[in-house]
């Protein structure tokens, strides 16, 4: 059977949007009646309905945060949530890159701090978080450095992936070039890595005990010049649809590694300038901040829903909406999908 990715192809002007004065909408869960829940970096989420209208449900969580006074700024310090995922009785698990910490909000906001650090060290900027099918709940640090602009190096690998166990964070692998989004394919027999500034898609096998095997890289060892993957989910016939950051691209790679890009909107120019200055290990935020344009400016999430699963939705770090589409094939089903 052929594979439907391969003649598949996406008109930028003819994507439909959702939502509207969203801020760093990156990560999206979706729901089978259609609601949409998006990171917000007020500090919660944004419940996107199906009629249309939103609301932001903000954290009611102890502690105050400083105000961001430019772009750059409000990536380093107050609270910014990043990635989400359903706990199994419906409260959200929030990875928090401000915070440094994972948290947990109940649906009106009442929230609480899960892990703010491993074995008494602080915890580093926690990306993402992610449930499987036995209830295990596994967190991924991109880096230790506080600023994160200082670990877009191609030659640091200080990233690393946890997994709560007995009430506490526990490392489970290390070694990694700003650990991102993580899946597990249908039958969770390997967990895939985003690495952000490796450029490529990583995956280890998921052993019985929850441990996990040697690390490999899947599909190309380089997602190519400019490609820093950021999201990352797969559809029900076993393609790994993904993002780049910055380059702004959306992409997709078959079961049998082999990589289609399906947007590319990244400005040629800035992309090259920033690639140089990754390279040299010298990133400004200048020509970082530069980056980002398109439909969602900062690409940063993939998430499938609908009735069927098989809308397309983007996040982004710098769009204000979620623009989606339909997908040639169904996603796979999130493990929260068969919860409720």
């Amino acid at each position: 059977m052929a594979n439907p990715i391969a003649d598949f192809g996406i008109d930028p002007a003819k994507l439909s949007y959702i939502g509207s004065g969203l801020q760093r909408p990156e990560c999206i869960l979706a729901e089978r009646d259609g609601t949409l829940w998006s990171a917000d970096s007020r500090g919660g989420v944004v419940r996107l309905h199906p009629d249309g209208t939103q609301e932001i449900v903000t954290q009611k969580i102890s502690g105050s945060f400083a105000q961001a006074d430019s772009e750059a700024t409000r990536y380093l310090i107050g609270t910014l949530p990043n990635g989400l995922a359903f706990a199994r009785n419906g409260d959200i698990l929030i990875s928090n890159f401000g915070t440094d910490r994972l948290e947990v909000m109940t649906r009106s906001g009442e929230s609480r701090v899960l892990a703010d650090s491993i074995d008494g060290e602080a915890i580093g900027k926690v990306n993402f978080v992610l449930r499987d099918s036995k209830d295990r709940i596994w967190i991924t640090i991109s880096t230790k450095i506080k600023n994160w602009m200082h670990a877009l190096k191609p030659d640091l690998a200080d990233g690393y992936i946890a997994r709560y166990i007995d009430g506490k964070f526990r490392i489970v692998a290390t070694g990694f070039h700003f650990t991102n989004e993580i899946r597990m394919d249908a039958k969770e027999e390997y967990l895939y890595v985003a690495e952000t500034t490796g450029g490529c898609i990583s995956r280890m096998r998921v052993l019985d005990d929850g441990s996990l095997g040697e690390r490999e890289v899947f599909g190309p060892a380089s997602l190519g010049r400019g490609a820093w993957p950021d999201g990352i989910a797969f559809d029900s016939i076993g393609n790994l649809w993904g993002t780049c950051v910055y380059s702004d691209k959306l992409w997709a790679i078959t079961p049998q590694g082999d990589l289609h890009t399906f947007l590319d909107e990244g400005d040629p120019a800035k992309v090259d300038a920033l690639e140089k200055q990754f390279v040299a290990g010298a990133v400004t935020e200048e020509v970082l901040f530069a980056t980002g344009r398109g439909v969602a400016p900062w690409m940063a999430s993939v998430t499938f829903g609908g009735a069927d699963l098989q809308t397309l939705y983007i996040g982004s770090l710098k769009g204000t909406r979620i623009p989606y589409l339909k997908a040639p094939a169904p996603g796979l089903p999130m493990v929260h999908w068969n919860d409720r």
